[in-house]
C-alpha cells in the first residue's frame, strides 16, 4: 500500500518535486497537477508552481502529445485509436490529441504497420518458410489483438482478407465485413 507523500507548504519545495517528477518522464498538465495536489497543503502553491512550469515551458500538452503518439506509433506499434485513449486518461485535451495522432499518422501507413504486425505473427507461429494460411480462430485472435492495438477495423479486415488467402483456395478465409451497417 502506498504510503501519503510528504505535505509541503512551500513553493520551492514543490517546484523541486515537480521538477523531480519531470526529470523522471513527461507528464501532461493533467498529471502534474494532481501529483503536486498530493503533496501541497495549499491549492494556491499548485496553481503558482503549475504556472511557473507553463511559462518555462517545461509543460506542454502539445508537445507532449505529440511526443507520446510518435513513441507509441513507432515504438509500441499501436494504432491511432489506441493512442489516443490513453492520452485522454492521462487528461490531454482533444485539440492536442487529434492534432498529435494527424501529424504522426501523415507519415506513418497505418496498413503496413498492420501487415508487418501479422507477419510477425505469421512467423511466430508457423515459422520463417511456412506458408500455409490460419485458420478462422488464429484469424479471428489477430484481429482482436490487433483492434486491442488500436488500429482501423476497416484496414485490419483489409489486411487480414489478404493473409487468409492460401495456395489451395483463392477464397479468403476471413470475409471483410462491410462498414456502412
Amino acid at each position: 500500500m502506498r504510503r501519503e507523500p510528504r505535505k509541503s507548504s512551500n513553493e520551492d519545495e514543490l517546484y523541486a518535486a515537480a521538477m523531480h517528477a519531470l526529470m523522471r518522464r513527461a507528464h501532461s498538465t493533467f498529471e502534474l497537477r494532481v501529483h503536486l495536489e498530493r503533496r501541497a497543503e495549499e491549492p494556491a502553491l499548485v496553481r503558482r508552481v503549475m504556472a511557473r512550469l507553463k511559462h518555462e515551458k517545461l509543460i506542454d500538452d502539445a508537445k507532449y502529445a505529440l511526443d507520446f503518439a510518435r513513441a507509441r506509433a513507432s515504438g509500441r506499434r499501436q494504432g491511432g485509436r489506441r493512442i489516443a485513449m490513453e492520452l485522454r486518461r492521462r487528461g490531454v485535451p482533444d485539440r492536442h490529441i487529434d492534432t498529435a495522432i494527424a501529424q504522426v499518422f501523415a507519415d506513418l501507413d497505418e496498413a503496413a504497420m498492420v501487415r508487418k504486425v501479422i507477419e510477425r505473427r505469421r512467423r511466430a507461429a508457423r515459422g520463417a518458410f511456412d506458408a500455409r494460411p490460419f485458420d478462422r480462430k488464429k484469424i479471428a485472435s489477430l484481429y482482436r489483438s490487433l483492434l486491442r492495438a488500436g488500429f482501423d477495423p476497416g484496414v485490419i479486415r483489409r489486411e487480414l482478407a489478404t493473409v487468409g488467402r492460401g495456395p489451395e483456395n483463392d477464397a479468403p478465409d476471413f470475409a471483410p465485413v462491410a462498414e456502412d451497417q
